[in-house]
């Protein structure tokens, strides 16, 4: 989470710090040796905004490092507090989001936590590194099973020492946490890595970027099973004129794609995290495509500016496509990865 929290600091702040540094190797020394106008630059361009980027996005789950999604997390309340005297930020927040297990399948989950990072930057020539280093988890996480789709097995939610609130309350939540991110800010746009990189490292992406001209919404791969749908996002078109370039590597079955306003999306997604049964959204996508099955492809969709969100729809209860049966679908069986790419920019 805290990588999406740190992008503000990279669009505003980086872009002040490379203005001064742009041509001036003095300038960026000077800066990199002050920790102290290190922290002014972070605390007066980027501290204030670090809640309000927060809960514009969600965040992937993984069960290992860079591994693939298997659940989302989405910010729904925030606050920052500012510590002058030991330069550092704490970010309360909470939100809700689900995840796939084998056996339980689809489980909702509310999260609840503050995290003290410690943020810090480095002028190269051609970037600014923004990292964000934990330096204390404050408060939790608070981690709460909103549902489970197999009834069978709801017995894990009942107790701290479950399966599903470990796992999913620190393994994956506290461990987000305690990695760290990198922010790489550059000409081409605001980069993230979980963990922390040194220069000249770049963080690893399914693919390379279309153009210089496009700026990075989402870059990674996802796991799909059968019978769920998966939210990315949301994805803000800022201006007029602006348009979403995706491009998709399916390994599985076909699955269909939903573009939606991000409001429509999150009611459907926050009532099958309370446990509603997967069914057609009550309001009707802007668009959608179908993937076809073990295949590459690219779409590009101009749009009026506002938040969005793409549904990747792995049933046969949504979308046009009927993925193929597989007993063993409760095991995991049936699963399509998806490695995407979602960039933003100018329509013409």
């Amino acid at each position: 989470m805290s990588r999406i929290a740190v992008r503000s600091f990279a669009t505003r702040a980086g872009v002040v710090l490379g203005l001064l540094a742009t041509g001036c190797p003095l300038v960026r020394g000077a800066v990199n040796a002050s920790p102290s106008l290190r922290w002014w630059l972070f605390s007066n361009f980027g501290a204030g905004r670090m809640c309000p980027e927060m809960l514009k996005r969600g965040a992937p789950l993984r069960l290992i490092p860079n591994g693939n999604a298997i659940g989302r997390f989405f910010p729904t309340a925030c606050k920052n507090d500012v510590d002058d005297s030991s330069q550092t930020v704490t970010i309360h927040f909470s939100g809700t989001g689900y995840a796939w297990t084998p056996v339980a399948g689809r489980v909702g989950f509310s999260v609840a936590t503050a995290v003290e990072y410690r943020p810090d930057f480095q002028m190269t020539e051609d970037s600014t590194y923004v990292w964000a280093r934990t330096n204390r988890v404050v408060e939790g996480p608070t981690f709460a099973i909103g549902s489970v789709e197999n009834p069978v097995v709801n017995w894990a939610s009942q107790t701290p020492l479950g399966y599903l609130a470990s796992t999913f309350g620190s393994q994956i939540i506290q461990s987000e946490l305690a990695s760290g991110f990198t922010v790489v800010h550059s000409d081409n746009g605001d980069d993230f890595a979980l963990g922390i990189l040194t220069p000249p490292a770049k963080p690893p992406h399914p693919f390379k970027l279309s153009s210089n001209e496009h700026i990075t919404l989402a870059n990674e791969s996802t796991e799909v099973r059968l019978q769920q749908v998966d939210f990315i996002g949301p994805l803000e078109v800022a201006d007029n004129g602006q348009a979403l370039f995706m491009r998709f590597k399916l390994a599985g079955p076909s699955v269909d794609v939903l573009l939606m306003q991000r409001s429509a999306a999150d009611t459907w997604r926050e009532g099958l995290q309370q446990g509603a049964p997967l069914a057609p959204p009550t309001v009707a996508p802007i668009t959608s495509f179908v993937l076809a099955g073990n295949s590459e492809q690219t779409q590009s969709l101009r749009l009026p500016p506002g938040e969005y969100m793409i549904v990747v729809d792995n049933s046969d209860r949504v979308g046009s496509v009927s993925p193929p049966w597989n007993p063993l679908s409760v095991l995991g069986g049936g699963v399509v990865v998806l490695s995407y790419s979602i960039e933003l920019g100018d329509a013409s």
